[in-house]
């Protein structure tokens, strides 16, 4: 049985495979990304609240809505829709927060081992 050590997360370049944006799970919106995200499709932002979101459970944010499976609504077979306005959460990532699953499906993680 190997043991499998911690991957080194200072030397991260997204690639781009797009597997983090197939987890479940919500994409918290922080106050002004509605608007940036609605002003980056050319929405209202109210038009794009109503599309595009809900309220999270312990009803504190709003989250991006998830097509069925998992995968972000702004996933598409172009990678992401709203690269422009990109939620701080999407952006953290892998650096302020990850998945358990990480280092078994993200593309760079993957290349490492």
């Amino acid at each position: 049985m190997t043991e499998e050590k911690d991957i080194d997360l200072k030397d991260f370049q997204c690639i781009r495979c797009q597997a983090c944006c197939r987890e479940k799970g919500y994409v918290r919106l922080h106050p002004d990304e509605p608007d940036a995200i609605a002003k980056s499709l050319g929405m209202e932002v109210l038009e794009f609240i109503e599309t595009y979101t809900r309220l999270t459970r312990d009803r504190q944010t709003l989250s991006l809505i998830e097509r069925p499976g998992g995968a972000c609504i702004f996933l598409d077979t172009e990678g992401c829709r709203i690269q422009s306005a990109k939620p701080l959460q999407c952006r953290n990532f892998p650096h302020k927060w990850k998945f358990s699953e990480f280092e078994k499906i993200c593309g760079w993680a993957k290349a490492l081992r």
